[in-house]
């Protein structure tokens, strides 16, 4: 983050990475503070055979559920039910449980594992779910992800993210690789590494791709690159700075920011490079846009008031000087990300001596500190809008963290060692889209 929007840009950027330190190490761990208002009390019974596989099933599914902080997990004590005929209901009932998962896994003889399951009601003793997969045993955790997905949907009538993916940027040595991995940390890979600094990810909608910008030549210029092929192209490789990568909602176009005018200035380009046209026309910085759901005006961040703050423009028309501004409390509010009905954004708050997290409502203007800690930045929302992903700092190293858009439950997710940051929460995959 930056400490003063009036210092170049191009600068403030290079001293971001001075944070980052040392080693990273592949696993992210994760530590759950806090819980929801009120939390579903659910029991998930270890499958049956799954002792077997060298992945537990049940246990990706309880860590996803556990994470979400909706539910409040019941341990079974003597009864192991892997039927619904063998579920003693009043038993259950008097512990308090209002939902079971029950299961079991089959290791077929061409290796691949059937794993079927049942989200049990206890109160109606009704089958609210049934469901089975064919999958290969490199597969587990995706289908706990999947069975975690419709679990989470259910029960609660929000859409699960737990098949998602997360993308961030971890130093290791003098290398910087952006990583793109699960919405848990698991199954890591690298995108692309080098030895200068890649910052300011941003997934395409479709999450085949994603742009960043990287300071390869010693000057930043933003690619884009598709993940499956690890092709990449530079779309904007102006003279001066070109930062903070953003996609409009149908993926035709990016937002970025150009200082090739003079200054920092918001461009549209097309998604291949082609098409420049410029949005802002002022004399202050603007920076870090970012589209409305309906892609019919961006959010940003400007100086253009004196200190920075969050401001809203059409995108239609010619370049312009007029915006509105969205934040007042405090003298410096950054980073804004919508959320994906449009009504509140996220931001980065200057409160006091710390950095936090906060969102606020459009319509009420109404603001909520949502964090807590020293030094947070890069907020990005889960595509549900229930959590938002963060970087923070502890004792001094960077970690990923984060939060539910109500501030009850929180989540580090951290690494034994080295510093990790830039983090942007990947869309729905396409079998769990439904707008």
């Amino acid at each position: 983050m930056w400490n003063s929007l009036h210092q170049s840009f191009s600068s403030i950027l290079v001293l971001i990475f001075c944070l980052f330190s040392s080693p990273l190490h592949a696993a992210l761990d994760i530590e759950i503070f806090g819980g929801g208002a009120s939390q579903i009390p659910i029991s998930i019974i270890p499958f049956a055979a799954e002792e077997r596989l060298a992945q537990s099933v049940t246990a990706v599914v309880r860590s996803d559920l556990q994470r979400s902080g909706l539910f409040r997990m019941v341990d079974s004590v003597s009864s192991i039910p892997h039927e619904p005929s063998e579920i003693i209901y009043p038993d259950w009932q008097m512990r308090g449980v209002n939902a079971m998962v029950i299961g079991a896994t089959r290791l077929l003889p061409n290796g691949q594992v059937e794993v079927r399951y049942r989200l049990m009601d206890i109160a109606k003793q009704e089958i609210l779910i049934s469901d089975m997969e064919t999958v290969s045993v490199k597969q587990l955790r995706a289908v706990a992800h999947r069975m975690a997905d419709s679990i989470y949907e259910k029960l609660t009538g929000d859409i699960g993210v737990f098949s998602t993916r997360i993308a961030y940027v971890a130093k290791q040595g003098n290398r910087y690789a952006l990583k793109v991995a699960d919405a848990d940390g698991f199954n890591a890979r690298t995108a692309i590494e080098y030895t200068e600094p890649i910052i300011s990810l941003a997934w395409s909608p479709d999450g085949t791709k994603i742009a960043y910008v990287s300071f390869e030549n010693k000057k930043p210029v933003i690619h884009v690159q598709t993940l499956a092929t690890g092709e990449r192209r530079a779309i904007a490789k102006f003279r001066g700075s070109n930062s903070a990568p953003a996609w409009s909602p149908d993926g035709k176009k990016i937002a970025v920011v150009l200082s090739k005018k003079g200054g920092s200035q918001i461009f549209l380009i097309n998604s291949d490079g082609s098409g420049l046209r410029r949005l802002t026309k002022s004399s202050s910085i603007d920076t870090e846009p970012n589209f409305s759901p309906d892609g019919k005006s961006i959010i940003f961040t400007s100086d253009r008031g004196g200190s920075p703050q969050i401001y809203r423009m059409a995108v239609a028309g010619s370049a312009s000087r007029v915006a509105e501004r969205l934040t007042f409390e405090g003298s410096y509010n950054v980073s804004p990300q919508y959320h994906h009905d449009g009504k509140n954004f996220i931001y980065i708050h200057r409160n006091d001596s710390q950095f936090n997290v906060a969102i606020q409502s459009l319509e009420t203007r109404q603001v909520q500190l949502l964090t807590d800690s020293a030094f947070d930045e890069s907020p990005s929302f889960a595509p549900n809008g229930k959590i938002i992903l963060y970087a923070t700092e502890i004792k001094g190293r960077g970690i990923l963290a984060a939060v539910s858009s109500d501030g009850r439950t929180r989540q580090e997710l951290s690494t034994q060692e080295g510093d990790i940051r830039e983090p942007a929460w990947g869309p729905l995959p396409k079998w769990r889209r439904k707008f």
